[in-house]
């Protein structure tokens, strides 16, 4: 009996040791709320290690792969167009700075949390499907590139609380994403495989009229982007217990 008493000791000592991972000692720890503090402990962090820091759960940022995604789906119309996007690449998060902190207090659900970040490129690459019916119907499929100039991005952040092994973690359960392009470049290759001339003059037409088309666009991009960052988040939350972030209480 003995002997049980102390197995089942150290099977919960070995288990409460490997269920929480640890910032690298690199990262500073602020205080609960210190925005200031938080703004230069997480700029630190993406300059110090842009290929990730796989013992958290970070995956790397300078060749991020989103999540496929639905853009536009507007079947049964006399005019439609439906587009989606999968094998997603999103290439220069590792050149991210964020701006603004604002939450993370000892009790996380007492103020919005809201991250804000500016990125001056980010390329992204995809494989594209796309079917339409304008004067004639259409069906294509290619690669895509995407150039987003003057990225920024605020995130507001819904989050509960879970407890393991007698730790608190963090939850991202809703995260909108408000996106500001200062230009946005498009290029789909393929869009008619037999005439290169009039997929040149398409992408032009995109490209010219970019802002339209962005705002055509935009919902289906901004789901894209809240998975992305939504998953991205909770890779490190559930790895990394919320207090084991920041200085203890004094």
């Amino acid at each position: 009996m003995g002997k049980l008493i102390l197995l089942t000791w150290l099977f919960c000592y070995i288990l409460n040791t490997i269920s929480g991972a640890e910032l690298p000692g690199d990262v500073q720890k602020c205080s609960f709320g210190n925005s200031t503090c938080l703004v230069r402990s997480i700029n630190t962090l993406i300059k110090l290690h842009p290929k990730g820091i796989p013992a958290i759960g970070l995956p790397p940022l300078d060749s991020y792969h989103f999540p496929d995604t639905v853009v536009l789906d507007s079947p049964n119309r006399p005019i439609y167009l439906n587009f989606n996007m999968r094998d997603n690449v999103n290439k220069g998060f590792e050149n991210t700075t964020v701006t603004h902190v604002e939450g993370f207090l000892r009790e996380p659900n007492q103020k919005q949390i809201l991250i804000k970040a500016h990125l001056p490129r980010l390329l992204h690459l995809a494989t594209y499907d796309l079917e339409g019916r304008w004067l004639f119907c259409h069906k294509t499929s290619g690669t895509l590139q995407s150039d987003f100039q003057d990225f920024r991005v605020t995130l507001t952040l819904k989050v509960i609380l879970e407890y393991r092994n007698n730790k608190r973690y963090l939850k991202v359960y809703d995260l909108v994403p408000s996106i500001y392009l200062g230009r946005w470049i498009i290029w789909f290759d393929d869009l008619f495989k037999e005439n290169f001339d009039l997929t040149v003059a398409m992408n032009a037409v995109f490209n010219r009229h970019w802002v339209e088309f962005w705002n055509e666009l935009h919902p289906g991009l901004k789901k894209s982007f809240s998975n992305g960052f939504t998953t991205i988040l909770n890779r490190v939350f559930e790895n990394v217990a919320y207090d084991d972030m920041f200085l203890p209480d004094r």
